[in-house]
């Protein structure tokens, strides 16, 4: 039977969803909240699927520049006035609208990609215990709506 953790990120962004129909095409944002649910079917030898610190580690300065930022398409026609106006401060999603969906796809593959940096890691921080797997990436925009990725 396997073990699951949960590490939950809270940050604040804006988006605007060009392909949008209706109000969401404007700028805007969100109190949004990342939940990241590891699993293992073994606990490490300290009894654990995976240190919390090792997760924090691995998603904490990714997410660090989402918050306070603006998520926007690369197609939109004025993704290059934001990005010179606010610089870095402008997260770019290529050719696709930054929605919920795909902001916790963007976020799994960005925890598969440091996690698979930590698996070998001993030095600075806790290494990935083998076995561990990442079960899903959920992103909630309000207090009753949310969008997950998993694979």
């Amino acid at each position: 039977m396997p073990f699951r953790i949960c590490k939950t990120f809270e940050i604040e962004s804006g988006h605007l969803l060009s392909k949008h129909p209706a109000k969401c095409r404007f700028p805007h944002g969100h109190s949004r909240t990342v939940e990241v649910v590891l699993a293992a079917d073994r606990l490490d030898a300290n009894d654990m699927v995976c240190d919390f610190q090792t997760v924090k580690a691995a998603l904490g300065a990714f997410l660090e520049t989402w918050d306070h930022a603006l998520c926007l398409n690369t197609a939109d026609p004025h993704f290059a006035f934001y990005r010179q106006t606010y610089g870095d401060r402008i997260i770019p999603f290529e050719q696709t609208d930054p929605t919920s969906e795909a902001m916790a796809k963007a976020i799994f593959e960005e925890l598969k990609r440091q996690l698979g940096l930590a698996a070998g890691n001993t030095a600075g921080r806790q290494a990935l215990p083998p076995g561990v797997r990442i079960e899903r990436v959920r992103v909630s925009e309000t207090s009753t709506t949310w969008a997950e990725y998993f694979t």
